[in-house]
């Protein structure tokens, strides 16, 4: 057994700054395997009833440690060799050698054994063996030409002082690793990437809450773009990761959008041939240089705008209906919204007072963080009495002495603070006014401007903002989001906001359903008691050009079946109704409305148990609100054509003037 002594003392490593808990000791390994250009990690371990660990590793198919430059690695402290092997291909996350003596954390011992290619192109297999007590030096054994034909390490811990089995099959481990490294298993998916623990994959998937792909095209620059936000805080900063058509990692640059107060994890993927020529240097990580194309390009700095406004609406989307609604249920459990009585009139006010703190903190969360509850109190209080008085749209100058505002945001706050008429008559006439308008918006979205507007731009963002049209008093459980996603929504509204977070383990669970609205009905049985009855629908909303046919009709019978298989979902308390809506539907759903005649359902195509599938025309749609309406809308005079009014005002028939009716609608 050869010693070897280093130029570092325990002093010195214990004011290094190592890792303090079992999870980020390990964490350093894996990041280890990792750096040395491991695809595969895993973590096996071994115990006893009681929770004593027999043997615990952590196994990589590295390149191995090169005995030949043992003294410059294990040697060295706060200097590891890694920093200069930084190459075009990805990043170094040990750079500072205090990975190896992490163990120091749970274990006294750790033993690498490990397996690397020599200059004469044979595995050579030797061990490497650190004492607690004595880190300050350590032993190499065992040197000998390897029978394995593979290269990589395996550390070996030994004699546990602070780790017992549990804390390893503890779920908060399994996340733990899963926020520290998810990024990084996405980011390198196409070449299967893995961590298992005992075998078995951990699923990074299980803590991403939203995910989205799609293409952006700059002058016949295809850049497809994945985008992820996470349950929990990453093992990374916020990036934009830039891939080569290898998909391999090119540059990094970070996407801006860090504000620690509303925790909006998220990872940006950008794959495209753009960044085959891109030479990123290791003086600076994230310096972008094309060679020819550098950040001036103006491809590139097109590509970060858009890249940057796509960004912004998901964090906007996501502190309105995430963080925003928790602070109202805040408020209300802690009592720090004034007492309204139980009439119209205070119900609007709360509601009210409500929408204007909703607004207030998408724009600046910080106003309302860190506050004692007298103080939370104090401003609730304040906006209150301002709201209920002509003084109401001073709000918004005090505000701005605050903070700044942009032009949107003043525009949205200003919307929310313009006096109202609290009459019940006038509040009818302008809902049901609205609701026309609304109606006439879609009908010109749909015929008059079908070419200039589409499914997720448009028609998704008003029925997303209008689902009335499908059901009055429904509760909007999601709007182009996945099952898993939809789950929780539904069970959270249920529950009255006291839902533990459930998992679906089924692939299917990240189809993304357009609307799915919700509510509950107390029906009396045949004994004169009540019951609860649950009533659900999803509507799947096609582009104006697409014809209702056999494939559009597969694509919701396959909502219903990951429905009806999901026992979370399949009560037979609960009602489903799916809703197909498109321009027109073609013979296949002709023939399917024939098959269920004799159910006297207007638009049934199929009907099993107590789950339903509709397909309507959008024509359909319409007429159904007429026929409701119809005793009101003939008395009262309302302008039918909202694309006339806007050709008076300088609008021609185009994609433009789609995108301002649909900011109409959904702003109603």
């Amino acid at each position: 057994m050869e010693k070897h002594t280093t130029k570092i003392t325990s002093k010195s490593i214990e004011q290094s700054g190592l890792p303090t808990d079992y999870k980020k000791a390990i964490a350093e390994y894996i990041w280890n395997g990792f750096d040395a250009n491991a695809t595969k990690i895993e973590i096996d371990f071994d115990a006893n009833e009681t929770g004593y660990i027999f043997n615990l590793s952590i196994t990589d198919n590295g390149d191995g440690i090169n005995l030949e430059n043992i003294d410059e690695t294990f040697g060295h402290f706060l200097d590891s060799q890694k920093v200069s092997t930084f190459d075009n291909e990805g990043f170094v996350k040990g750079k500072k050698g205090k990975g190896r003596f992490a163990f120091s954390v749970f274990s006294n011992k750790a033993i690498w054994r490990t397996n690397y290619l020599t200059k004469e192109n044979r595995i050579f297999g030797y061990d490497i063996v650190i004492n607690k007590n004595s880190r300050n030096s350590f032993n190499i054994d065992n040197k000998a030409i390897s029978k394995k034909t593979q290269t990589g390490t395996k550390v070996v811990f030994e004699d546990f002082h602070s780790l017992t089995a549990d804390l390893l099959e503890d779920v908060e481990f399994e996340n733990f690793l899963c926020a520290e490294f998810g990024w990084f298993l996405f980011l390198n998916k196409q070449f299967e990437y893995s961590i298992k623990i005992n075998g078995e994959n951990i699923d990074y998937w299980s803590i991403i809450d939203d995910f989205e792909e799609f293409e952006e095209v700059i002058e016949e620059n295809k850049f497809q773009v994945s985008f992820l936000r996470w349950r929990k805080k990453i093992g990374d900063k916020y990036f934009y990761y830039f891939l080569n058509d290898e998909k391999k990692e090119k540059s990094r640059k970070h996407t801006s959008f860090n504000n620690k107060a509303i925790d909006f994890h998220h990872s940006v993927y950008i794959e495209s041939d753009f960044f085959n020529e891109f030479v990123q240097t290791k003086e600076d990580v994230g310096v972008l240089d094309f060679s020819e194309k550098n950040q001036t390009n103006p491809i590139f700095k097109k590509l970060i705008r858009n890249l940057n406004n796509f960004v912004f609406e998901k964090e906007r989307q996501f502190v309105r209906e995430s963080q925003a609604e928790k602070l109202i249920i805040k408020y209300h459990s802690k009592n720090i919204f004034p007492k309204f009585r139980n009439n119209s009139y205070e119900k609007y006010r709360q509601k009210d007072l409500e929408n204007v703190i909703r607004e207030l903190y998408c724009i600046q969360p910080n106003i309302f963080q860190g506050l004692k509850e007298t103080q939370s109190k104090t401003i609730v209080g304040f906006l209150n009495l301002l709201l209920d008085t002509e003084q109401r749209e001073h709000v918004l100058e005090i505000i701005e002495n605050v903070i700044t505002l942009t032009d949107e945001e003043r525009e949205g706050l200003a919307k929310s603070l313009k006096k109202t008429n609290f009459s019940q008559i006038t509040k009818l006439i302008k809902l049901l006014e609205n609701r026309f308008e609304v109606i006439e918006i879609i009908k010109s979205l749909v015929f008059e401007l079908e070419k200039f507007s589409n499914e997720r731009d448009h028609i998704q963002k008003v029925i997303e903002k209008n689902y009335w049209l499908f059901g009055e008093q429904y509760h909007l459980a999601s709007a182009d989001k996945n099952f898993e996603t939809a789950l929780n929504n539904y069970l959270y509204y249920l529950e009255k906001g006291e839902k533990i977070p459930e998992k679906i383990n089924n692939k299917k669970k990240l189809k993304r359903p357009d609307i799915f609205i919700c509510r509950q009905t107390d029906i009396p049985d045949s004994t004169g008691n009540e019951y609860t009855i649950e009533e659900n629908i999803i509507v799947e909303l096609k582009r104006p050009s697409v014809i209702i046919g056999k494939e559009q009709y597969s694509q919701v019978e396959d909502y219903l079946i990951f429905i009806k298989d999901e026992a979370r979902f399949n009560s037979q308390l609960r009602k489903w109704k799916f809703i197909l809506v498109g321009k027109k539907v073609d013979s296949f759903i002709e023939n399917k409305y024939e098959s269920q005649k004799l159910k006297g359902k207007r638009y049934l195509v199929e009907a099993v148990q107590n789950y339903e599938i509709y397909a309507m025309t959008w024509d359909d749609v319409f007429k159904t609100f007429d026929n409701r309406h119809k005793h009101l809308i003939d008395k009262l005079e309302f302008k039918e054509s909202i694309v006339e009014e806007l050709k008076e005002k300088g609008f021609t028939v185009n994609r433009e003037t789609a995108n301002k009716l649909t900011k109409i609608a959904v702003n109603q």
